[in-house]
């Protein structure tokens, strides 16, 4: 990763050498390509859903609960796995595949709802693991320019990862089963297990520790204690993930299967091109916020994901599809709250800071299908639409404040 450097007339300049400006992109990539693999499963996860509940005779709550399980896992241990990834970032790296790939295996073996809801807990807990421990490393060197790039880079690997498990199951042979589709998708995640020395000689446990005294003053005035800012981030970031968990975890394969009659590669298609759009204007939307602020821009992009939130819940088919497009591009602002935070955040509170916030948006990445299941797929779209009304107010708050309106004016 890149390191503190001296200032010297300009932000972000490498202490010494080409050699050491290699390896901080190494170190970059390789933790993008960590990302990339993870999120196969992922994506593969939701197309698959109705083959799950009609192969288990599950009703449509306990639908709810194993897609939401993966939520409640991550809420439970994003603290924990904060403490871990700021004290053992290697360690927490090369743990995470290794516990998706047992949850992956234990998912597409289960012959009942409680190793379902198993299966899913452990993959939560591992994803935790691995998105703690790559947003720490990436944040503790967010200074300068092109910082919002930098992470959006990070979710645009997770974002290719994502579309590449949903292409997978989407071309696959629908007799093929599920579990069977499931763990041909999820096999990107050797790569990972066979990358686990390269890890850990480029991630040692305790490479940041030295850098504390250092990082203090390049994070001079950044505060100690929650501002209000910092609390609408969080804030932020639990509008985006109820919004993403409810519409793709539960609503859209549920609705596209039943009220559409959608087969499994239709699903797929509409969750590919969500993430398609998601993808196209994620970079874009990072360099936007680098000119103009990550406030305004994220808040524009929030009231774009309400709308299309809205209209998957309770729209026709042409207004169903139109708002997959619409729901894609506000997930372009996902790592936006999260570089406000760190912008004010010293670095040694980074990881509590993140494994609090990562709490929420567990929580309501849980909330999403499992209240969607308990309301049924009928309910489940009001529930949507008023997730999309939220996401309405709270991006409207945004574009409204000072640093809104002034990029609005220019």
């Amino acid at each position: 990763m890149l390191r503190d450097a001296p200032e010297r007339g300009h932000a972000a300049v490498l202490p010494v050498g080409d050699e050491r400006a290699v390896l901080a992109l190494s170190s970059t990539a390789l933790l993008c390509f960590i990302s990339l693999c993870s999120c196969f499963s992922m994506g593969a996860f939701s197309p698959l859903l109705p083959e799950i509940g009609r192969a288990g005779a599950l009703a449509d709550w306990q639908l709810g609960v194993v897609a939401g399980a993966l939520g409640f896992a991550r809420m439970a241990t994003a603290i924990p796995a904060g403490w871990l990834a700021g004290r053992y970032l290697g360690t927490t790296l090369c743990a995470s595949p290794a516990l998706m790939l047992a949850g992956t295996v234990l998912l597409a073996a289960s012959s009942s709802f409680s190793v379902l809801v198993l299966g899913r807990l452990i993959l939560g807990f591992a994803y935790t693991l691995g998105t703690v421990s790559g947003l720490i490393a990436l944040l503790l060197d967010d200074r300068g320019p092109g910082a919002s790039v930098r992470l959006n880079i990070f979710e645009f690997s997770a974002m290719i990862g994502v579309l590449g498990g949903l292409g997978l199951v989407g071309l696959l042979p629908g007799h093929w089963g599920w579990s069977l589709s499931l763990l041909i998708a999820s096999s990107p995640l050797l790569l990972i297990l066979a990358a686990v020395p390269s890890i850990r000689r480029r991630f040692p446990d305790a490479s940041r520790a030295p850098e504390t005294r250092a990082s203090r003053t390049s994070d001079a005035g950044r505060g100690d204690r929650m501002s209000v800012t910092l609390w609408t981030m969080f804030a932020v970031g639990i509008v985006l993930a109820l919004a993403w968990s409810a519409v793709s975890q539960f609503l859209l394969p549920l609705r596209g299967t039943r009220e559409f009659g959608l087969d499994r590669g239709g699903v797929s298609g509409l969750l590919m091109l969500a993430q398609l759009v998601d993808l196209v204007a994620l970079l874009p939307v990072g360099r936007l916020a680098d000119g103009l602020g990550r406030t305004p821009v994220l808040g524009f992009v929030i009231v774009v994901l309400g709308l299309g939130t809205a209209a998957v819940g309770l729209g026709s088919f042409p207004w169903f599809v139109a708002g997959c497009a619409c729901f894609g591009f506000g997930l372009a602002g996902w790592m936006l709250p999260v570089g406000v935070i760190r912008e004010h955040t010293r670095a040694e509170h980074l990881a509590w800071r993140m494994g609090l916030y990562r709490v929420g948006v567990d929580a309501a990445m849980f909330f999403g299908p499992f209240a969607s299941g308990l309301l049924g797929e009928e309910n489940a779209g009001i529930f949507v639409t008023a997730v999309g009304g939220l996401a309405l107010v709270v991006g409207g708050r945004l574009l409204l404040t000072p640093s809104g309106r002034r990029a609005a004016a220019r």
